[in-house]
């Protein structure tokens, strides 16, 4: 801000008395200057008078209308074919139909390209219109909400749309912020307000904002009709947690921060009644600007098919010169013999101009090897993909009413592609929920974690705590009665620790009527905790800035507040000093247990070791821990110390440090009393969600703004990070050079442990700068290890294989936001990308929302992956549309992240059927259905190539007019888009179970310029067979009158009746999945077809257009030769044996993943008999029955995080009476199910499983039937449902090591796996073929599976 009011200058000699003239004036003018530099370019800094709107419109500053449409019915249709235009086959066919129109040069009608082009952009046109009516919806449903605004001293209700910067808005509870507003009053105690922030950073718990006490009084609309305050602050901006500016009134200014904000999108809580003043309006508001700017997107299909697009017009240019040229050689050598009799039309007069002709001629005829119909396919296709997302009632969640939703239908197959996946944590993978699970006190350890389906099937119920306590909170869940028994004994030790969980908070407390209490906490975490004592009998009933009253076990206590030792990220703990009614001081302490046990007294070892074993297994159970301790305080050392701590707070310089230091000298010599472990309650699927996803080489890297302990507890939770991880890397640097070598340590710890675990590979470690491929899906980490290397990356991107492996561990990368603003600078980036991807996990802490927008363009610009992010709030609305694919998570709170997105649900778990199931078939539908198009396009349109040989070079056409138009639009495009929309190659719950079947898509397998190739060598070989074939036989063919049979319309309808059957007869080979809308589709084309055919010369349509059909009967004439049919069928032989003959030696030979599990599936079908019982494998592989229920899994030692999510400052509140209120706040309850830690038993038994096959080789028999079939591994269910559950085979195949991975889901509840039945189970073992091993045959060893008792 370069204009400051302490600058002014104003002469001596003016009087005091005349300031208030002086002042405006002054402002005035400055007003007028800024408001110029705002029209001119940025705006520098903001002014803004409260109510004064005609001060305020001369800087002409935004309105408060947002606008996210694109379009309007003024501007939609030239916008819109603008738009259109730019598709370069669109562009392409508009020059066509301009050809067209030249009669010269036209051998075809122009409604052969008009029409389909109408029919194209019309299509196009609407489905545009239809998406953008629904953002106008959605606009105009925000920008009409009802707002009350000070006009004229009176508050008046104006919509948001007409609520202008510098009006004073009143702002009542529960009702979202319209704008970004500068607080002026509250109806709270000095003027606070408590806000929530879930639209901004996902986050649920309450913040305080107070406005400046000048202001706090002006609570009367009258007074605030009179106030005239300016404001001069910094120009919109995107930093949600900064704001800097001055206000100015009665000749004095007050400096203002984000704790006076109440920015756009926020929702008012517990506060009655606040007004704020407008500073930022609309798209000014610092929600908006983090919206981030509009991406067009298209999916890496759509830009490879314009590349080919681009091939195919210069395939055509070529074949037009290759025929121009042929005919200037004809008219040259031949044509100039018939000059006499059948001279060159008209502008002709010359064999070279005639070829110049012949050549755009040729252009229009071809063309068709891109027919306009293939982007109306296309489209037609992606709007079926996404209703069945949309109707897909597996991703519909009950609870909160909320289907899936496809907001864009451009992306769908790109969905069957992605490689990473960026995830915001708060309301994404969390509910922001905590529960009170786990205790320890004094050596003890309480509390079994169960669900409600787990405490359901064993009988168990929780906890009854109201019986003896009227004030328990009765949604609060504990079901171990060992521990409410040691309450009602009165053990001393339990008792004190619930006091402490009682005292020791910053939560306030409402209570509108007796006993009915509400807690409103800043974290959820101390919320879990107080509401914990409070139903085993320590209720927290109120507080004042001196008090805090209790109701111990139905007994009224006040205890008298000393002070609050408040919590900070260094210090990890908060404090409070209370004395009891009986005089005696005590301190009560809680917090991380690392800084906590350093303060303990030596005599509390043997209990210290105790909870640290405690403490180890809920860390393991991805809890969140905090240690309790207490001191007694004689009065003296009270007294000695609060003149310290009363010094320190008076503080005028370095008062932070002082502080610290007197808390620091108080918390000694504590005495421990146990440890809390609470759940961040994580949505329900994510762990398995985020396991299927990883199995699928989807990596996953959080982002979020949460700090790092809270985002490393949760990667413990949702098993991102797990104890046998080679080595967790911390980046924390402030500095460039600080966060380059953490960096650089990280990767040498990674190649020297690397080193350590191949026995010193020293060739491994060389070269190791030039790698940035690692983890990228490109062979790291054995993901794709199915397919060939020299498939799975370019060769100008792959390392060398050897540096590939050297990275064999799994490390984990965390960085907090600052170290990532160095990381993310031009000359380190890449150094950071290195380090990322050879890394599993990795966790961004305290990032901005532009820092997540940078990290996705980041991989998108240097991985060339296909990358999906995913958040709930308007903190991630960059990140998603930054990414390819946006998702919104349309959770309880906010709807910016829905807004922004592609895609949207309400429930993370959905994201392994979205990619895994519609993704992956939308991705192979496409494929298969590009493949098959350009074939058929190729095989149609080159036989007017050939002719061209044989009819003079004259432009002649194979077909009539009305088989080149209908071809495409009615006899073939059915079918094709029939497979396009219901194709699959497995059913959806193997493509659950085989997670591996998603990786052709991520490396691009199933549709590039390789299969572009082959599908048009095809299709000239079949247009080859189809134009020689008929000609050769047909020009020595005669009637059975003896009349010859080699004419044009005879050859034209035999080849194209040829061609129509050929291409059916393909499409029914091409099709996996049989519906009967693909047999009415095919069948029907066929006889619409005929029909047609007959029609078209039949003699009705000759008596009414005798112009047009004038090939009256041929039809009939030549279809009534057997000699012709027997010419079809020879063609369609040729054509398609070649096709069944390579399509089996490939099924046999080198089978895919799906294939194999089809080719397994039939097996098992076969097996599959009445009152028969699958066999167990060879080797005795029994079931390792895994239950889902009880305890979570154990870990190891590796704390999961400390549960205090809360920001510093909350203890000098409430001492200073500052946010005392008549009706204090209340806290919602928490309770949801728990996730389970199954993942560590897997990845035990993968290298249990991985270890037992390399050491066991196949036996001689093995290798002498290697070559009969796939080889399968089959392990039982648990004995008694053999008959209703199938056996699994573990599959593997190809002449390389196979690492297969199977989900095993239970068939009643597709597509949803429980937590017992995932189940990784790799093995490898060598062979060139492949084999059945069934009940009584050698293989493989056998895997024995977990299932749960409940199938």
């Amino acid at each position: 801000m370069k204009r400051r009011w302490d600058n002014m200058t104003i002469p001596k000699e003016i009087p005091e008395k005349w300031f208030p003239i002086i002042l405006p004036l002054k402002r005035k003018k400055e007003g007028l200057s800024n408001a110029t530099k705002i029209r001119k370019g940025a705006e520098e800094e903001r002014r803004v008078r409260a109510n004064d709107r005609e001060y305020n419109e001369k800087f002409q500053y935004a309105s408060n209308c947002i606008m996210t449409s694109k379009y309007n019915i003024i501007t939609f249709l030239a916008v819109n074919l603008f738009e259109q235009f730019q598709e370069v086959a669109n562009t392409y066919f508009l020059f066509l139909l301009i050809l067209q129109l030249i009669p010269q040069i036209s051998s075809l009608s122009w409604f052969t390209t008009i029409v389909p082009l109408v029919l194209v952009l019309s299509i196009t046109a609407v489905k545009d219109a239809t998406d953008d009516y629904f953002r106008h919806k959605s606009d105009n449903q925000v920008n009409n909400r009802q707002s009350q605004v000070l006009i004229g001293g009176i508050l008046q209700k104006e919509k948001w749309m007409n609520v202008r910067v510098g009006d004073i808005i009143k702002l009542e509870n529960n009702q979202f912020v319209a704008a970004d507003l500068l607080l002026l009053s509250s109806s709270e105690p000095h003027s606070l307000c408590y806000i929530e922030t879930a639209e901004l950073d996902g986050e649920t718990n309450m913040k305080v904002r107070q406005s400046l006490s000048v202001t706090s009084e002006l609570g009367d609309p009258n007074n605030l009709a009179q106030f005239d305050g300016e404001v001069l602050c910094e120009p919109p901006n995107n930093k949600l947690d900064r704001f800097g500016g001055t206000l100015y009134w009665k000749d004095c200014k007050y400096p203002l921060s984000n704790q006076n904000m109440l920015l756009r999108g926020c929702v008012l809580r517990n506060t009655e009644s606040c007004y704020g003043l407008v500073i930022f309006a609309g798209p000014d508001t610092k929600l908006m600007q983090n919206s981030g700017r509009t991406k067009f997107k298209r999916t890496s299909i759509d830009r490879l098919m314009n590349t080919l697009v681009l091939w195919i017009f210069g395939f055509l240019v070529c074949m037009g010169v290759i025929l121009a040229i042929g005919n200037a050689v004809w008219e040259k050598e031949v044509g100039a013999l018939f000059q006499s009799f059948l001279p060159w039309d008209h502008p002709v007069d010359n064999f070279l101009f005639s070829a110049f002709l012949s050549f755009w001629s040729y252009v229009i005829i071809l063309n068709t090897v891109v027919p306009i119909s293939l982007y109306v396919s296309v489209e037609v296709i992606r709007l079926g993909h996404s209703y069945f997302i949309n109707w897909d009632r597996r991703m519909f969640c009950s609870r909160s009413n909320t289907a899936a939703e496809t907001r864009t239908t451009t992306l769908n197959e790109e969905l069957g592609q992605v490689e990473y996946i960026f995830s915001d944590k708060t309301g994404t993978l969390t509910q922001n929920i905590m529960t009170f699970n786990k205790c320890s006190i004094n050596g003890h350890t309480y509390g079994e974690v169960m669900n409600i389906l787990e405490a359901q099937q064993k009988r168990v119920q929780p906890l009854d705590f109201s019986a003896w306590n009227a004030l328990a909170d009765r949604d609060f869940c504990f079901y171990d009665q060992s521990l409410l028994e040691a309450v009602m004994v009165g053990e001393p030790a339990v008792h004190e620790f619930f006091r402490v969980l009682s005292l020791c908070h910053t939560v306030m407390s409402d209570e509108k009527s007796e006993g009915e209490l509400l807690y409103k906490a800043q974290s959820p975490d101390e919320g879990a905790l107080v509401t914990a004592a409070r139903n085993f009998g320590f209720v927290f009933r109120s507080r004042t800035p001196g008090t805090v009253t209790t109701q111990e076990l139905g007994k009224a206590v006040t205890y008298t507040l000393l002070a609050i030792l408040d919590f900070n990220n260094i210090r990890k703990r908060m404090s409070v000093i209370v004395r009891n009614p009986e005089g005696r001081i005590r301190l009560y302490c809680k917090g991380a247990d690392t800084v906590l046990f350093e303060r303990l007294h030596s005599c509390n070892q043997e209990l210290m070791n105790i909870t640290s074993d405690h403490l180890n297994e809920y860390a393991g159970d991805g809890l969140r821990t905090l240690a309790v301790a207490y001191r007694d305080l004689s009065e003296e050392q009270w007294e000695e110390w609060s003149d310290r701590f009363r010094g320190a707070d008076k503080a005028t310089d370095c008062r932070d440090d002082r502080l610290a230091a007197a808390y620091e000298e108080i918390e000694q010599d504590m005495k421990l009393l146990g440890a809390t472990a609470i759940e961040d309650k994580l949505q329900e699927g994510v762990p398995e969600t985020i396991a299927i996803l990883s199995l699928a080489n989807i990596k996953i890297w959080v982002l979020t703004g949460d700090k790092q302990e809270t985002a490393v507890n949760i990667g413990y939770s949702c098993k991102m990070l797990t104890d046998d991880m080679t080595e967790i890397f911390f980046v924390n640097g402030h500095t460039v050079q600080s966060v380059r070598e953490e960096l650089r340590k990280a990767r040498e710890r990674m190649l020297e442990s690397t080193r350590t675990r191949d026995g010193g590979k020293e060739a491994e470690a060389q070269g190791w700068a030039g790698a940035c491929a690692f983890g990228n899906g490109c062979g790291g980490g054995g993901a794709a290890n199915w397919m060939p290397d020299e498939r799975k990356c370019p060769p100008s991107q792959a390392p060398r294989p050897s540096l590939l492996e050297s990275i064999s561990g799994e490390f984990a990368l965390i960085i907090s936001g600052h170290s990532l603003a160095h990381a993310l600078e031009a000359d380190m980036e890449r150094e950071f990308l290195e380090t990322a991807c050879a890394c599993r996990a990795v966790i961004c802490c305290r990032v901005t929302p532009l820092q997540k927008a940078l990290v996705v363009e980041l991989v998108k610009r240097h991985k060339k992956a296909v990358t999906l992010a995913i958040g709930d709030g308007a903190n991630d609305v960059s990140m998603i549309k930054t990414a390819h694919i946006g998702v919104g998570i349309s959770g309880q709170e906010g709807i910016q992240a829905v807004l922004a997105s592609d895609y949207s649900f309400s429930q993370f778990r959905f994201l392994q059927r979205l990619l895994l199931v519609h993704g992956r078939w939308s991705y192979l539908r496409m494929c298969r259905f590009l493949c098959y198009f350009f074939y058929k396009n190729f095989a149609f349109t080159m036989v007017h190539f050939w002719f061209g040989f044989f009819c003079g070079f004259s432009a002649q056409t194979v077909y009539d007019q009305y088989f080149i138009t209908l071809y495409n639009i009615v006899y073939t495009s059915l079918p094709v888009l029939a497979m396009g929309i219901f194709d699959q190659d497995v059913p959806e719950q193997r493509s659950l179970e085989y997670p591996k079947l998603y990786e052709p898509g991520q490396l691009n397998l199933l549709f590039n310029k390789r299969e572009f190739f082959i599908c048009i060598a095809q299709g000239i070989y079949t247009s080859v067979v189809l134009f020689f074939i008929p000609y050769g036989v047909l020009s020595h063919a005669t009637q059975s009158n003896g009349v010859p049979l080699a004419d044009y319309q005879t050859f034209a309808v035999t080849t194209a009746t040829a061609l129509v059957i050929v291409v059916s007869v393909q499409i029914a080979l091409d099709t996996g999945y049989w519906t009967a809308i693909n047999h009415f589709f095919i069948w029907g084309s066929l006889g619409t077809y005929f029909t047609i055919l007959f029609t078209m010369h039949s003699s009705i349509l000759f008596n009414i257009f005798p112009k047009q059909f004038h090939f009256l009967g041929s039809a009939h004439n030549t279809l009534g030769q057997p000699v012709v049919w027997l010419t079809i069928a020879l063609a369609t032989v040729i054509c398609i044996a070649p096709v069944l003959a390579f399509r089996f030696l490939k099924l046999d030979l080198k089978p895919q993943l799906s294939d194999t599990v089809r080719y397994t599936q039939l097996v098992l079908q076969k097996k599959r008999k009445p009152g028969g019982r699958a066999g167990r494998g060879v080797g005795g592989a029994g079931v390792a029955s895994g239950s889902a229920l009880g305890r979570l899994g154990r870990g190891g030692s590796r704390r999961s995080g400390y549960a205090f999510a809360h920001q510093e400052g909350f203890g000098e509140l409430i001492t200073s009476g500052k946010n005392m209120r008549l009706s204090s706040l209340g806290l919602a309850s928490f309770a949801s199910r728990h996730s389970s830690s199954w993942i560590d038993t897997l990845r035990r038994k993968k290298h249990a499983n991985s270890t037992g096959a390399q050491n066991t080789p196949p036996n001689g028999e093995d290798s002498a039937t290697s070559s009969q079939a796939p080889p399968l591994s089959t392990s039982s269910l648990a004995a008694g449902e053999a008959e209703q559950k199938s056996n699994e085979a573990i599959l593997a195949h190809s002449p390389d090591d196979i690492a297969l991975s199977v989900i095993r889901c239970p068939e009643r509840e597709v597509g949803e796996c429980s937590t017992a039945t995932v189940q990784e189970a790799p093995f490898v073992w060598k062979g060139t073929g492949a084999r059945i091993s069934g009940a009584n045959s050698p293989g493989p060893p056998p895997i024995a599976e977990e299932t749960s008792s409940g199938e």
